[in-house]
Protein backbone atom coordinates (compact mmCIF):
# COMPACT_ATOMS: atom_id res chain seq x y z
CA UNK A 1 0.00 0.00 0.00
CA UNK A 2 3.06 2.48 0.76
CA UNK A 3 4.12 1.80 -2.46
CA UNK A 4 1.12 2.96 -4.28
CA UNK A 5 0.89 5.55 -2.42
CA UNK A 6 4.01 6.49 -3.18
CA UNK A 7 3.13 6.47 -7.32
CA UNK A 8 0.12 7.81 -6.69
CA UNK A 9 1.74 10.98 -4.95
CA UNK A 10 4.39 11.11 -7.95
CA UNK A 11 1.66 10.84 -10.33
CA UNK A 12 -0.28 13.82 -8.98
CA UNK A 13 3.21 15.93 -9.19
CA UNK A 14 3.41 15.95 -12.51
CA UNK A 15 0.26 15.52 -14.22
CA UNK A 16 -0.12 19.40 -14.09
CA UNK A 17 2.95 19.54 -16.36
CA UNK A 18 2.17 16.51 -18.82
CA UNK A 19 -1.51 17.81 -19.21
CA UNK A 20 0.59 21.69 -20.05
CA UNK A 21 2.74 20.13 -21.97
CA UNK A 22 0.10 17.57 -24.16
CA UNK A 23 -1.89 20.83 -24.44
CA UNK A 24 0.99 22.89 -26.33
CA UNK A 25 2.09 24.73 -23.74
CA UNK A 26 5.18 24.43 -21.63
CA UNK A 27 5.37 24.94 -17.98
CA UNK A 28 7.99 28.12 -17.13
CA UNK A 29 10.75 26.98 -15.02
CA UNK A 30 10.21 28.84 -11.63
CA UNK A 31 13.44 29.95 -10.60
CA UNK A 32 15.03 32.34 -7.79
CA UNK A 33 17.54 34.87 -7.82
CA UNK A 34 20.27 32.61 -6.71
CA UNK A 35 19.86 29.97 -9.57
CA UNK A 36 20.71 33.06 -11.59
CA UNK A 37 24.77 33.36 -9.74
CA UNK A 38 27.07 30.73 -11.11
CA UNK A 39 27.73 27.85 -8.65
CA UNK A 40 31.69 28.78 -9.13
CA UNK A 41 30.98 32.87 -8.25
CA UNK A 42 29.54 32.02 -4.78
CA UNK A 43 26.64 34.25 -3.22
CA UNK A 44 26.63 37.95 -4.48
CA UNK A 45 28.79 40.77 -2.79
CA UNK A 46 26.17 43.16 -1.73
CA UNK A 47 28.81 45.60 -0.57
CA UNK A 48 27.84 47.55 -3.84
CA UNK A 49 30.73 51.05 -4.42
CA UNK A 50 29.11 53.74 -4.08
CA UNK A 51 27.89 55.85 -6.99
CA UNK A 52 29.72 58.98 -4.53
CA UNK A 53 33.19 56.83 -4.37
CA UNK A 54 34.93 59.19 -6.62
CA UNK A 55 33.09 62.62 -5.19
CA UNK A 56 35.70 65.04 -4.71
CA UNK A 57 36.27 65.17 -1.05
CA UNK A 58 37.57 68.18 1.31
CA UNK A 59 40.97 67.89 2.75
CA UNK A 60 41.94 68.04 6.79
CA UNK A 61 41.41 71.84 6.52
CA UNK A 62 37.90 71.25 5.23
CA UNK A 63 38.16 73.08 1.92
CA UNK A 64 38.06 71.51 -1.32
CA UNK A 65 40.99 70.89 -3.17
CA UNK A 66 41.66 74.32 -5.80
CA UNK A 67 41.15 72.05 -8.57
CA UNK A 68 38.11 69.83 -8.64
CA UNK A 69 37.89 66.76 -10.93
CA UNK A 70 36.16 66.75 -14.13
CA UNK A 71 32.73 67.48 -14.19
CA UNK A 72 30.48 64.74 -14.76
CA UNK A 73 31.63 62.40 -11.72
CA UNK A 74 28.24 61.54 -10.63
CA UNK A 75 27.40 60.51 -14.13
CA UNK A 76 30.80 58.07 -15.15
CA UNK A 77 30.59 54.61 -14.47
CA UNK A 78 32.12 53.40 -11.57
CA UNK A 79 34.81 50.78 -12.47
CA UNK A 80 34.66 47.64 -10.32
CA UNK A 81 37.61 45.19 -10.21
CA UNK A 82 37.60 43.16 -13.72
CA UNK A 83 35.07 45.15 -14.88
CA UNK A 84 36.34 44.31 -18.37
CA UNK A 85 34.85 40.98 -18.21
CA UNK A 86 31.46 40.21 -19.28
CA UNK A 87 29.20 39.60 -15.76
CA UNK A 88 29.20 36.23 -14.56
CA UNK A 89 25.89 34.64 -15.74
CA UNK A 90 24.40 30.67 -15.44
CA UNK A 91 24.88 29.97 -19.62
CA UNK A 92 22.29 26.83 -18.97
CA UNK A 93 19.55 29.35 -18.74
CA UNK A 94 20.04 30.77 -21.91
CA UNK A 95 16.92 30.35 -23.92
CA UNK A 96 15.40 29.17 -20.85
CA UNK A 97 11.14 30.24 -20.67
CA UNK A 98 11.19 31.41 -16.63
CA UNK A 99 9.35 32.55 -14.47
CA UNK A 100 10.64 34.88 -11.72
CA UNK A 101 9.56 37.25 -8.33
CA UNK A 102 11.14 40.51 -8.33
CA UNK A 103 10.44 44.01 -8.29
CA UNK A 104 10.09 46.49 -11.11
CA UNK A 105 12.43 49.78 -12.05
CA UNK A 106 10.83 51.30 -14.93
CA UNK A 107 12.66 52.77 -18.07
CA UNK A 108 10.40 53.12 -20.51
CA UNK A 109 6.66 53.32 -20.49
CA UNK A 110 3.84 54.86 -22.96
CA UNK A 111 1.21 56.95 -20.48
CA UNK A 112 0.59 54.26 -17.35
CA UNK A 113 1.71 51.24 -19.37
CA UNK A 114 5.48 50.09 -18.90
CA UNK A 115 7.17 48.11 -21.64
CA UNK A 116 11.12 48.31 -20.78
CA UNK A 117 11.69 47.78 -16.96
CA UNK A 118 14.98 46.20 -14.96
CA UNK A 119 13.58 43.41 -12.90
CA UNK A 120 16.19 43.36 -9.32
CA UNK A 121 15.48 41.06 -6.10
CA UNK A 122 14.99 44.04 -3.30
CA UNK A 123 13.01 47.07 -3.11
CA UNK A 124 14.53 49.96 -4.31
CA UNK A 125 17.44 48.99 -6.20
CA UNK A 126 18.95 50.62 -8.58
CA UNK A 127 16.86 53.84 -7.34
CA UNK A 128 18.05 54.47 -3.48
CA UNK A 129 20.65 52.21 -3.21
CA UNK A 130 23.32 51.03 -5.04
CA UNK A 131 22.80 48.54 -8.10
CA UNK A 132 23.25 44.87 -7.40
CA UNK A 133 25.49 42.73 -9.33
CA UNK A 134 24.66 42.34 -12.93
CA UNK A 135 23.80 39.17 -12.56
CA UNK A 136 21.39 40.08 -10.42
CA UNK A 137 19.56 42.02 -12.33
CA UNK A 138 17.65 41.55 -15.25
CA UNK A 139 16.21 43.90 -18.11
CA UNK A 140 13.10 43.16 -19.15
CA UNK A 141 11.55 44.00 -22.43
CA UNK A 142 7.02 43.69 -22.51
CA UNK A 143 6.16 44.31 -26.06
CA UNK A 144 2.52 44.66 -24.76
CA UNK A 145 3.09 46.62 -21.80
CA UNK A 146 1.95 46.10 -18.52
CA UNK A 147 0.01 48.55 -15.28
CA UNK A 148 1.76 48.49 -12.17
CA UNK A 149 -0.59 49.58 -9.35
CA UNK A 150 1.83 50.68 -7.26
CA UNK A 151 5.93 51.59 -7.83
CA UNK A 152 7.14 48.73 -4.79
CA UNK A 153 4.46 46.34 -5.87
CA UNK A 154 6.33 42.87 -6.10
CA UNK A 155 5.29 40.95 -9.74
CA UNK A 156 6.20 37.69 -11.30
CA UNK A 157 7.30 37.16 -14.48
CA UNK A 158 7.04 34.75 -17.46
CA UNK A 159 9.04 34.86 -20.90
CA UNK A 160 12.28 33.66 -22.34
CA UNK A 161 15.67 34.60 -20.45
CA UNK A 162 19.12 35.06 -22.66
CA UNK A 163 22.70 35.76 -21.40
CA UNK A 164 22.47 39.07 -22.98
CA UNK A 165 24.71 41.63 -20.62
CA UNK A 166 23.20 45.18 -21.23
CA UNK A 167 24.08 48.28 -20.13
CA UNK A 168 20.90 50.67 -19.21
CA UNK A 169 22.72 53.99 -18.13
CA UNK A 170 20.83 53.09 -14.99
CA UNK A 171 22.84 49.29 -14.13
CA UNK A 172 24.34 46.89 -15.74
CA UNK A 173 22.57 43.71 -16.40
CA UNK A 174 23.42 40.03 -17.01
CA UNK A 175 20.36 38.88 -18.01
CA UNK A 176 17.44 39.51 -20.59
CA UNK A 177 14.07 38.83 -20.51
CA UNK A 178 11.51 39.09 -22.99
CA UNK A 179 8.61 38.69 -21.09
CA UNK A 180 5.25 36.99 -22.04
CA UNK A 181 3.56 38.00 -19.08
CA UNK A 182 3.78 40.12 -15.69
CA UNK A 183 1.86 39.51 -12.86
CA UNK A 184 0.98 41.25 -9.72
CA UNK A 185 2.39 39.00 -6.73
CA UNK A 186 1.25 38.74 -2.94
CA UNK A 187 3.89 38.92 -0.32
Amino acid sequence: MNKLSSAIGVVAMLLPAVLAHAAGTDVPREIGWGALVPVTQGPPNLKSKSFLANAPRPGLDGQFPPQLPEAGWMSSRIQQPDSSAPPAVVNELNGERVRIGGYVVPLDFDATKIKEFLLVPFVGACIHVPPPPPNQIIYVTAAEGFELKGQFDPVYVTGTLKTTPQFTGLAETGYKLEAERVESRKE
